[in-house]
């Protein structure tokens, strides 16, 4: 039944649609419901369908391997996070802070792709075309006749360039500036997003073009706008760092193309961002020898170790109940690992604030990292300096235990490397490592 002239209440959360106001959706979300206008497409709409095309369906012997329609962007390190290199016809969504490097990483892949493979459609709706030209001509060097830009947030006449143009790579920035005629909601509402997202799908996967979509945050640091736009792309990325320092970190958390666990490092300069190749020596180059609550440890990301250290700090709690207090390590993980070492080790610390910290500002995955940070609360506690080139790993069971983790051998290989000469680990690891210089001292605690 068509609703066209009627109006409907959408949850911008979740993209619910509900024929009346309702208090709370069926994401659980409060206040969330927005009236919107909305028309019902006829089943031979051409918005809907290319002219000319009829459905067809192919054999799956036919269909080329994405790693075979994959292309270089000219930057190793968001290669690694997208898994190769851009899919032709997908869609990548890119978020962060404002001010963090988004816009810059933009630029700097879209003009490789056009000094190696081809046009570039830049399409900015925040932006004049002559701001996108000075941030080019900061960052970007070399040849970009290819490199071609659009103000403009109309998605129909955004179609109509793209037909000119014929590029093999889009960008438009942002979504929530984009607006399309066929609806009357304004630009940035949930139909407005969902409808922009769902032409920018049909253009890039009908005619094979990578489409790179820019998203707002929210002061949470969530993605803003409705939810259903993370489920119709294929690739999510968000951009993260801290504003006053250089350091970024590129994460991918959903990616249907390659793994989630790879990140990105970049540093920020006056020439734009940098690729960080060693970034383990970077998040290492702060740590003093001699120093108590500090402990090396490392964890696998995706395809290479990292190495980083933990800081801990233990005071004296004033008033009431003692304070945890973590970052870049989950608090029940800390209050865990607390409860092993009062019962297990005998570390009562009922009366003492922990604080802990995983320097650079990452938040590593996993339970690699639980006996370094461990052995920094103890170091902190009991006045015990520590060493810089000791390194910790394993995961600390509930009963006490030191667990195995994967990849141990390739973290003790890279730990050799950067030059530790002493190594923690679960002693089934220990027994696995072979190929280690014999200047490195293995110290294997029985699982």
């Amino acid at each position: 039944m068509s609703r066209k002239g009627k109006t409907v209440f959408v949850c911008q959360d979740c993209g619910y649609e509900s024929p009346k106001w309702i208090g709370q959706c069926i994401c659980g979300a409060w206040n969330s419901m927005v009236e919107e206008k909305v028309i019902q497409y006829k089943e031979d709409d051409k918005r809907r369908r290319q002219a000319g095309e009829e459905p067809k369906a192919v054999k799956l012997a036919e269909v080329q391997s994405g790693h075979h329609t994959r292309l270089d962007t000219g930057i190793g390190e968001l290669n690694r996070v997208l898994g190769g290199g851009l899919v032709r016809g997908s869609l990548t969504l890119i978020s962060g802070e404002p001010g963090i490097g988004k816009s810059t990483i933009i630029i700097q892949t879209a003009a490789e792709i056009a000094k190696h493979l081809g046009p570039v459609l830049y399409i900015t709706g925040e932006e004049s075309e002559e701001q996108i030209k000075m941030r080019a001509d900061r960052v970007c060097k070399g040849d970009l006749d290819n490199l071609f830009l659009l103000a403009e947030t109309n998605m129909e006449n955004i179609l109509q360039v793209t037909e000119k143009v014929k590029p093999i790579f889009l960008i438009v920035d942002s979504i929530q500036t984009m607006y399309t005629e066929d609806l009357e909601s304004a630009p940035g509402t949930v139909s407005q997003v969902r409808a922009c997202t769902n032409e920018l799908m049909r253009v890039g996967k009908g005619k094979k073009i990578p489409v790179f979509i820019v998203a707002h945050v929210t002061k949470s640091g969530d993605l803003a706008g409705p939810k259903i736009v993370e489920h119709l792309v294929d690739c999510v990325l968000n951009f993260t760092g801290v504003r006053d320092q250089e350091l970024r970190i590129l994460r991918a958390f959903k990616n249907r193309f390659g793994t989630t666990s790879e990140i990105g490092a970049f540093e920020m300069r006056e020439e734009g961002l940098l690729e960080i190749e060693n970034l383990s020596e970077s998040f290492l180059e702060g740590m003093e020898d001699g120093t108590e609550g500090s402990m090396a440890t490392a964890v696998y990301e995706g395809t290479r170790p990292l190495l980083l250290e933990v800081q801990a700090l233990t005071s004296p709690a004033n008033i009431g109940f003692a304070r945890r207090t973590a970052i870049g390590v989950e608090l029940s993980r800390l209050n865990m690992i607390i409860a092993v070492l009062d019962r297990k080790a005998g570390l009562s610390l009922t009366d003492q604030d922990v604080y802990v910290n995983v320097v650079g500002g990452i938040k590593p995955e996993g339970t690699s990292t639980d006996l370094a940070l461990a052995l920094a609360i103890y170091s902190t506690y009991k006045g015990i300096p520590g060493n810089k080139k000791t390194l910790a790993i394993g995961e600390i069971g509930l009963t006490g235990d030191l667990r195995s983790v994967q990849n141990a051998d390739k973290i003790v290989k890279e730990a050799a490397r950067m030059g530790f000469n002493r190594i923690v680990l679960p002693k089934k690891n220990a027994d696995r490592v072979t190929g280690i210089s014999k200047d490195v001292q293995l110290l294997g605690e029985p699982d």
